[in-house]
């Protein structure tokens, strides 16, 4: 699939929908928005926190804002641009930040192990009824999916810990460690994963990190 190409079969100015709102900047949520915009003349409203200099929006949106009858939430974590939309009804559209078919992948800079757990949570706390999620099947009462999204951040967590307490370490070793032998075939985004974990233990200062090599404090 090209993300960089909008849907075949979408006329010019087919009056389909009034606006685009983009829950972040990765290329398959966000490829096709400038070429779709072009072809229908669809207004497009991005995160106040959108990273792409070069693309300007038609707006700007905020947490807490009301837009098409939706609350927007800023969900930072895995995208620091993130953002989930909220209808009355109890109906969350989560985009990447809740995925009904696997976890989220936390990739540093941009993504922030610490904000996504904190969001993770915040919408624990909304305790909606339904989530429609950018990648996997919708998500009917969604709680307990969401707490065990986090529970798995957090035993990650205690095993990066428990490795570090044994030996100071690289990522790469430390990857190979607490992910199973099954899970190897997502090495690189393990590794991602790890780092982002390692960050937020860094910003708590309950690690440090030295020439690569992290232990704890």
């Amino acid at each position: 699939m090209n993300h960089n190409q909008p849907p075949k079969g979408i006329p010019h100015d087919s009056g389909f929908s009034r606006n685009a709102l983009v829950s972040h900047h990765h290329s398959d949520h966000f490829g096709a928005v400038p070429g779709l915009r072009e072809r229908t003349g669809l207004p497009v409203y991005v995160s106040r926190a959108f990273p792409d200099d070069a693309f300007q929006p038609d707006g700007f949106l905020e947490d807490g804002q009301r837009i098409a009858g939706l609350t927007v939430l800023h969900t930072p974590g895995h995208a620091s641009d993130h953002l989930c939309f909220a209808r009355l009804d109890g109906v969350l559209f989560t985009g990447d930040h809740v995925m009904s078919w696997n976890s989220s992948i936390v990739s540093p800079p941009d993504g922030n192990m610490r904000d996504y757990c904190d969001q993770l949570q915040r919408l624990i706390d909304r305790d909606d009824r339904i989530c429609l999620p950018g990648h996997g099947p919708v998500l009917q009462d969604p709680r307990p999916y969401i707490e065990q999204l986090l529970a798995n951040r957090m035993r990650r967590e205690t095993q990066i810990l428990k490795h570090l307490l044994n030996t100071s370490d690289t990522v790469q070793n430390i990857a190979a460690s607490v992910y199973k032998k099954s899970d190897l075939h997502i090495a690189m985004a393990a590794e991602r994963n790890v780092v982002a974990h390692l960050q937020k233990l860094l910003s708590e200062s309950r690690v440090a990190q030295e020439k690569g090599i992290w232990r704890v404090n």
